[in-house]
């Protein structure tokens, strides 16, 4: 018998939104411990000293290789890749053919003829589909985040934040590390195993801040590799990060994760719906928040909404080119930090305890996200004019906050908007979110980071 496919799933729930409404899952999962000593101290260690996160679990890592890999890659990103090579890394964005987005992942050039794409599954899996499907001379290997994965990790992932972060890095490597480029790859040696480490941020603004780098090499290595960086740590502050401060770091960096990637509708991706499987991610996906509309293409965003316009290189053709073109000249959303209202919240946090029949939606601390995607309205003179994402608190910011989309001329510093929290159901098809009532919340729009 056939295997059910990710199709075959939409056809008997009766739609997208209907299947990701009845989903189970929660909030995307981080398998690692949820604090090594408190989230808050965790959270601060990255402003102040550093923060070492264990990234060996939660991502996908798919390898292409091949002497048609830059025409896949061409063929399927928006980004220019006339320089891109071994020890270069970029952030990888696809659409889909009507322009939509599908996603994004880092791009790590590990040979000339072989790269790797690494994230959620969503654009490693876009890229494989076309590399097996399409004609390319190029071999797939794929190792599957740990969730999904029962042989176990190819390698281990280490991140390393916070302005001690590289004299930490330089300490372990015994003065092998060289200077790193932001968005290149280096190599150097850690008590005698090999390392790669792209300089990049997470919890900073990205090429503005070079305070990260990500460590890479044979999961064999990677107890060695971590007992020396926490002996060089010690002399620098260094902090272990669990999940709970790691799912915040986003509130501060600004990157807008998990979008609804534009693959459930459309005539055009159907062949992909029917790669996919109905057990895989992209079928058991969740979807909540005030936002309600049957139509699943009301969700879907594109790469202005989050800020990756400048990424878009129209010097070759690539899947969605033209439809991109086309919404070039369309007025767009503009990504944006809210803060919310510190009193709100306190009478939401205070309400979901002690509401009763009343109750508002629990503001889960630091992080209140329940589903794979999360949409809340935003409103101002009562009608929406966008969508906030990921919430939740870091010290570094001292408020309650969330990422938004907004309609690119409502987007003014300083303005008052309302956030819609609870789900439109009041929480009557979700086993993890309680029955509440929906309330409402002031948040202030910043165009800029607020730490």
């Amino acid at each position: 018998m056939a295997q059910e496919t990710l199709e075959d799933k939409l056809q008997k729930a009766g739609g997208a939104v209907r299947m990701l409404r009845a989903s189970a899952s929660g909030a995307y999962p981080f398998p690692i411990p949820a604090e090594y000593t408190n989230w808050r101290d965790e959270q601060a260690a990255w402003r102040q000293t550093a923060v070492l996160f264990d990234q060996s679990h939660h991502m996908t890592d798919v390898y292409f290789k091949g002497p048609d890999i830059r025409r896949l890659l061409s063929d399927t990103g928006v980004n220019g890749f006339t320089t891109f090579g071994r020890n270069k890394a970029k952030q990888f964005v696809a659409v889909g053919y009507d322009g939509h987005l599908i996603g994004d992942a880092i791009l790590f050039g590990l040979e000339d003829d072989e790269f790797s794409l690494v994230g959620g599954p969503t654009v490693p899996n876009w890229v494989a589909f076309h590399a097996e499907t399409g004609g390319y001379d190029v071999e797939v290997r794929r190792d599957e985040r740990t969730v999904e994965n029962l042989s176990g990790r190819q390698i281990y992932r280490y991140q390393l934040q916070g302005p001690n972060a590289l004299k930490i890095v330089a300490q372990a490597s015994g003065g092998s590390m060289p200077a790193i480029k932001f968005f290149n790859i280096g190599e150097f040696t850690i008590d005698g195993c090999p390392v790669r480490a792209l300089n990049h941020t997470m919890t900073g603004i990205p090429g503005q801040e070079m305070t990260g780098l990500e460590m890479w090499g044979p999961a064999e290595h990677g107890p060695q590799v971590l007992r020396a960086l926490l002996a060089a740590g010690e002399d620098h502050g260094l902090a272990r990060g669990g999940a709970i401060a790691y799912s915040t770091t986003a509130l501060e960096s600004g990157w807008i994760g998990t979008p609804v990637p534009a693959l459930y509708s459309g005539r055009s991706m159907k062949a992909y719906r029917q790669y996919l499987r109905a057990d895989g991610y992209e079928a058991t996906t969740s979807l909540v928040g005030s936002f309600d509309s049957a139509a699943i293409e009301d969700y879907y965003t594109t790469p202005w909404d989050l800020g990756y316009g400048r990424i878009i290189n129209f010097d070759h053709d690539f899947i969605g080119r033209d439809a991109l073109k086309e919404l070039a000249g369309r007025p767009h959303r503009r990504k944006v930090w809210l803060r919310w209202n510190d009193d709100d919240v306190a009478r939401v946090f205070a309400g979901s305890l002690f509401g009763g029949d009343r109750r508002a939606r629990y503001l889960s601390v630091p992080y209140a996200v329940y589903g794979t995607y999360q949409y809340d309205r935003v409103l101002a003179d009562d009608g929406v004019i966008g969508i906030s994402n990921r919430t939740g608190y870091t010290v570094g910011i001292g408020h309650w906050s969330s990422l938004a989309m907004i309609d690119e001329a409502e987007a003014v510093d300083g303005r008052e908007v309302t956030v819609i929290w609870g789900e439109p159901d009041g929480g009557a098809a979700k086993a993890n979110i309680e029955r509440h009532v929906r309330t409402e919340v002031r948040a202030t729009i910043s165009t800029t980071p607020l730490a």
